[in-house]
């Protein structure tokens, strides 16, 4: 056993904060479940802390938890120490010990002297944003594992804007916890004048909804004959997305097993979109019902998984670099029909999202900004220019099933992306056409095919850690120069900020990003590779696109491109 995992071990066993309950589960843990749950500090991520449920300084307990939210009220109250008062709003999704967080965060932050907000019961992602800025708050959490297995849970912070903390904001509270004592000896410094807790009324709820459906761009489709199906996976968005569907007079048909919040995710082998058995349920009812296309939210409400009825009856599942891509030009369709001046949009994606949402942009004219992973430094943005002037907000997408239309909203919103979805597939139905024509016609109109995959290899534990951080240092100090036989001719470092390109030797700088984990290496082609770790898993993400001519000529290359990364790379 390694000695910070038994120097960690023994504190807890030793500790008479820790439960009875909590001992017993560490001795009857092997010693490769010890060295997870002790080798390091449950860290904040690309979004927050995320990990699974239990006792040990790598997971998501009731010590992890009070240490973060004493650090972000000392946080807040070190930011914002000449207001008179400061408030939170926190919403939670289904999961187990999400209520129990929630309630823990808002009595630590009454202690400190911060108002809170909370909602009677789960909430959505995308609410807890709009409750920020609906309430005027200084922060705000969110208790959510997003899409994880049933085993995890995390936790989520906001600023003023009802945007996750970018690294900027974020360096400062890392510090602050930092500073604090153990988890198991973080004291809550008391105020002389509590904080109040307080129950948001409907009026959240009712309000977040009407924005929602501000963003209806054809109000006047017809919309008989276009059957939907839609699944909550077990989560957040249930009843705001039902209430849309209603309002606007879709027919949707929900899958009933998995709308009740569980936490156990009982009706379905997986909570994720990106995941094709997620989509089990959905594809039994949508045949039973002769469903024409299928929308489904991931358990806290900010991404949404999406297929499309062909014509042989099966249903393709649409990547989030596909849905979103249809969606994009479909919104820069309408505005080109307007007459509208589309050079005063801009458009944002990640460094890792398929390269035709840029050949769109490029196509019509409009700009494309893209940052490093996480939505945060999307709503970062929009606040940027909000600010300074400049470029109007159009859409914000990741590759990773979440997009944003409207900006009252500073995170990616489901709600909003099945509104638009809903309206899109509607579309092209009355044309007769399904979502897969729609994203071949698009890459023909752009001039070239996209077919972008997303590829995993896990590392557990401190082990499993040491082989991924090998791995990214490998591809920073000696990246590859030819893949499969296919010759790299761009290497961009985010770890270094530089971009290489390998035919002239020529090295630049990346301006306007922070450093990151990622590696992305281009083909003459046009084809790309980009890996990076996992900021809420133990894994590293292989993001593999092939440029080709058509659809069957790209079929299997991403694929193909992956066995030989991990030829050599493991």
């Amino acid at each position: 056993m390694k000695e910070i995992v038994k120097k960690n071990l023994e504190r807890w066993l030793n500790s008479s904060r820790v439960s009875a309950e909590d001992k017993a589960k560490l001795n009857a843990m092997s010693e490769e479940q010890l060295d997870d749950a002790f080798f390091k500090n449950i860290a904040f991520g690309t979004a927050g802390i995320r990990g699974i449920l239990g006792p040990g300084t790598n997971r998501m307990n009731y010590f992890t938890v009070l240490k973060a939210t004493v650090g972000f009220g000392l946080y807040l109250k070190e930011l914002y120490k000449d207001l008179d008062s400061i408030s939170v709003a926190i919403s939670h999704d289904n999961r187990h010990f999400s209520r129990e967080f929630t309630l823990e965060s808002a009595e630590i932050l009454n202690k400190m002297g911060i108002n809170t907000y909370i909602f009677d019961s789960l909430r959505p992602t995308p609410e807890l944003s709009y409750a920020v800025r609906y309430k005027k708050c200084q922060g705000g959490i969110m208790i959510t594992a997003s899409h994880n297995p049933k085993e995890h849970n995390g936790y989520k912070v906001y600023d003023e804007e009802g945007c996750q903390l970018v690294p900027s904001k974020i360096k400062r509270l890392i510090e602050i916890i930092g500073s604090l004592n153990d988890e198991l000896n973080v004291d809550v410094p008391l105020s002389d004048k509590p904080g109040k807790n307080e129950v948001l009324g409907p009026d959240v709820d009712e309000t977040y909804v009407k924005e929602v459906e501000k963003i209806v761009i054809d109000p006047a489709l017809d919309k008989k004959n276009f059957k939907i199906v839609y699944s909550p996976n077990h989560g957040t968005s249930f009843v705001n997305a039902m209430k849309v569907f209603k309002d606007e007079g879709y027919e949707v048909y929900p899958v009933t097993s998995q709308c009740p919040p569980d936490p156990n995710f009982s009706a379905t082998l997986s909570p994720n979109p990106e995941d094709p058995r997620a989509f089990i349920e959905s594809i039994k009812l949508a045949n039973e019902i002769g469903a024409d296309q299928i929308c489904m939210t991931d358990p806290d409400g900010d991404r949404v998984g999406l297929a499309t009825k062909l014509p042989n009856g099966e249903f393709a599942l649409m990547t989030g670099n596909e849905s979103a891509a249809i969606l994009l030009d479909y919104i820069l369709i309408h505005k080109k029909e307007k007459g509208e001046d589309l050079s005063k949009y801009v458009v944002y994606n990640t460094v890792v999202s398929s390269m035709l949402g840029k050949a769109i942009c490029d196509y019509y004219g409009v700009r494309i900004e893209s940052f490093l992973t996480g939505f945060k430094y999307i709503g970062d943005r929009i606040h940027h220019y909000e600010v300074n002037g400049g470029y109007e907000f159009l859409f914000g997408y990741e590759e990773s099933y979440g997009c944003l239309a409207s900006p009252f909203v500073r995170d990616k919103d489901g709600i909003q992306a099945i509104l638009l979805y809903s309206e899109m597939g509607l579309a092209y139905h009355l044309k007769g056409k399904n979502l897969v024509e729609a994203y071949d016609e698009i890459c023909n109109k752009v001039g070239k095919f996209y077919h972008s995959e997303l590829f995993n290899i896990y590392f557990e534990g401190s082990e499993g850690q040491a082989k991924m951080d090998s791995i990214m240092t490998r591809l920073e100090t000696d990246p590859f120069k030819e893949i499969n036989g296919k010759k790299v001719s761009v290497i961009e470092n985010y770890f270094k900020l530089t971009r290489k390109d390998l035919l002239t030797g020529e090295e630049t700088p990346i301006e306007g990003l922070p450093k990151g984990d990622l590696v992305k290496f281009y083909f003459e082609d046009g084809s790309n590779i980009a890996i990076r770790p996992s900021g809420t898993e133990p894994k590293c993400k292989f993001y593999i696109e092939v440029c080709a001519k058509n659809r069957k000529e790209a079929e299997g290359k991403p694929a193909e491109l992956f066995e030989e990364l991990k030829k050599n790379l493991l």
